[in-house]
């Protein structure tokens, strides 16, 4: 094909590095996969990243043209550097039309036309969760970058009529396409099962499993207080904690010393996909506390793979959820464990829920957001 009747955009990724940004690095790479699976032959995609990800995701960076930046990722203040610099001298180069920075900033010095995907605007409703540089960076540049995108993406309903209200543009320039689920393999891998299970102490025991980084904001605290509660009447009971060490680490693990529980909860940390698959199907309930949510992923795996949910009644979380599982107040302590306590004591409700998160689940795909993305890739010339 003649190469000028190719429109090339590029995507930055500069920001994105792998284990630190949780959810929104989930919904990036699961996004440009589906985006590589429907081989457009009029849109060509140039991925900039850093070492980091190259590294981490080998299969996202054979998908694609990508071009790997002269940095590790681990500065942010050489990622935003390199963003104004090497970014905008390589998409000048490689003559790219669009450049979508899916990290919810725009870089100060701008050659090439941009898209943006925010994620939330957390930093702007509870700045109290940042620290001062990051949150008082992200609230300077955010706004402005959202009034210079000719386009924002977000991935729900509840972060686009955030924007409106926060940052003032027209709702028409925001789109919001939202997460995908990964369908559930066919094989089910029960010896790994029976060996992860055993390796955690959860033989034969009924958990609640919370996957998620220990940010402030996913208030592992107050399933900690509510699970206190839970387990004095159910001492075979254990809570489960995956994702990797947020600033809230040393936080957590005070509350569970504190309650005593240090033998009752399970701090499984960073663990491969395929294992967390295996602990949704295997656990009893979800819980979900979060604070604050531009999306939600882990609550609709849970759905998609046969796992009641309990989650926080506030952000994107009910919009997502859709009516097919129980919602809390997130800072109620003594209605998380009654939620969780009464579920896991009424096993016919938790089968009405798997049904329904399943159904509900079948509304999210991967294929339907890239399409829209490409589309966006295509009207924005």
């Amino acid at each position: 094909m003649n190469d000028r009747a190719v429109r090339r955009v590029g995507v930055n990724l500069l920001w994105l590095v792998p284990g630190e940004v949780g959810g929104s690095e989930e919904y990036t790479v699961r996004l440009l996969l589906e985006l590589a699976e429907l081989h457009p032959d009029d849109v060509e995609v140039v991925l900039y990243v850093n070492r980091q990800f190259s590294a981490a995701h080998p299969e996202i960076a054979s998908r694609f043209t990508t071009r790997v930046a002269p940095l590790s990722g681990s500065s942010r203040i050489l990622r935003v550097f390199a963003e104004s610099t090497w970014l905008a001298v390589q998409a000048l180069s490689d003559r790219c039309t669009l450049l979508h920075h899916c990290g919810g900033t725009m870089p100060f010095l701008r050659l090439t036309p941009g898209v943006l995907t925010l994620h939330d605007l957390q930093p702007l409703a509870n700045p109290d969760r940042f620290g001062f540089v990051k949150g008082s960076y992200i609230r300077f540049v955010a706004p402005r970058s959202v009034r210079r995108a000719r386009t924002v993406v977000c991935l729900s309903e509840f972060v686009a009529n955030d924007v409106v209200r926060r940052v003032g543009i027209e709702r028409e320039r925001i789109r919001v396409i939202p997460c995908g689920v990964n369908e559930p393999g066919d094989a089910f891998d029960h010896d790994r099962l029976v060996q992860l299970l055993a390796s955690f102490g959860l033989t034969q025991r009924p958990f609640i499993l919370y996957p998620a980084i220990t940010y402030p904001h996913k208030n592992h605290e107050t399933l900690v207080a509510a699970f206190a509660q839970i387990v004095t009447t159910r001492p075979e009971l254990r809570l489960v904690f995956t994702g990797g060490s947020g600033s809230s680490d040393a936080t957590v693990t005070a509350a569970i010393d504190a309650y005593g529980l240090a033998n009752d909860v399970v701090r499984a940390g960073r663990i491969p996909e395929a294992d967390l698959d295996l602990l949704f199907r295997a656990a009893t309930v979800v819980a979900f506390p979060s604070l604050y949510e531009g999306f939600g992923i882990p609550v609709l795996e849970a759905m998609s793979r046969g796992c009641p949910v309990v989650a926080s009644d506030v952000g994107a979380l009910p919009e997502v959820i859709g009516g097919a599982g129980e919602l809390v107040d997130p800072l109620n302590v003594a209605g998380w464990a009654n939620a969780l306590g009464d579920l896991i004591d009424d096993p016919a409700r938790r089968t009405v829920l798997v049904r329904q998160g399943f159904d509900r689940a079948k509304h999210f795909d991967w294929t339907t957001p890239a399409q829209n993305l490409l589309s966006l890739y295509r009207e924005n010339r």
